[in-house]
């Protein structure tokens, strides 16, 4: 499993472009991760599946709430990623009103989540391979804060708690 101080894995992810420009084209659009990450910081939260009960409810819209603050706090980009395809990560991000805030990126075949290990194997549950509930503050491809959630919990990997760490990180 990938700990604070390490470099986040090379690998790609991917995001629905809803407005063609800035280099992207409208649709699905690949980002390198270490040339997304390079000289920011990012909020990066995962969760299991998009337009599941605790992604919808409640950590996407932490996050989206939390977004200003995060900005503040130094943070350059907030990034869910989730083992879904970028084309139901991009309705989910439409019904969850992310855009300008919130970059939904997609690892259709759980390759980011893999390298991270931190997967959550759900086949039990018709699911598949998903992703461990988890959030980090990524500095410049570097691993700074990490909080993963033990099985079926949500009560670290929050917006509220990776602010706190986006402002002692800033402040440091």
């Amino acid at each position: 499993m990938i700990q604070i101080g390490d470099r986040l894995p090379a690998g790609q992810l991917k995001e629905y472009i809803e407005v063609e420009g800035n280099g992207c084209t409208l649709g699905p659009n690949t980002f390198d991760v270490a040339e997304a990450t390079a000289g920011k910081t990012i909020a990066l939260f995962a969760l299991p599946g998009a337009f599941t009960p605790t992604c919808s409810a409640k950590h996407v819209p932490g996050y989206v709430a939390q977004a200003s603050a995060l900005r503040e706090a130094g943070v350059d980009e907030i990034w869910c990623v989730s083992v879904n395809d970028a084309f139901v990560m991009g309705a989910w991000g439409r019904e969850q009103q992310t855009a300008g805030k919130v970059r939904m990126m997609a690892d259709g075949s759980a390759d980011f989540t893999r390298a991270v290990g931190l997967t959550l194997d759900l086949t039990a549950n018709g699911m598949g391979l998903r992703s461990q509930r988890y959030s980090m503050l990524v500095v410049d491809g570097v691993v700074r804060a990490l909080n993963v959630e033990a099985p079926g919990k949500f009560e670290v990997s929050d917006a509220t708690t990776l602010l706190a760490q986006a402002r002692q990180w800033k402040g440091a």
